[in-house]
């Protein structure tokens, strides 16, 4: 099971190691990264595989979103088929 992972926010030091040490913490693997940084806009959308995930993907959720939050930034997690059925013509 996958998972797009986005991050929006004003642009700073360690957010992709943020990111990445949150999934490690919670045994989410990273497939892809994509990320760019516009005028000082951070925007980064990963690929993630939840299948060994430690956690409830709800909760994941929740978690990812807090830890965005103490940081400035806005964390979203959605689930693969959700984020397929939204894109689909």
């Amino acid at each position: 099971m996958k998972a797009v992972l986005s991050v929006i926010g004003k642009d700073q030091v360690g957010i992709l190691a943020l990111v990445s040490n949150e999934c490690a913490k919670y045994n989410v693997n990273i497939v892809d990264v994509s990320q760019t940084v516009m005028q000082d806009t951070f925007a980064m959308i990963m690929m993630v595989e939840l299948d060994k995930m430690s956690v409830k993907l709800d909760e994941f959720q929740d978690l990812m979103q807090k830890c965005g939050e103490n940081r400035g930034l806005q964390i979203h997690v959605m689930h693969e088929d959700i984020f397929n059925s939204m894109h689909r013509i």
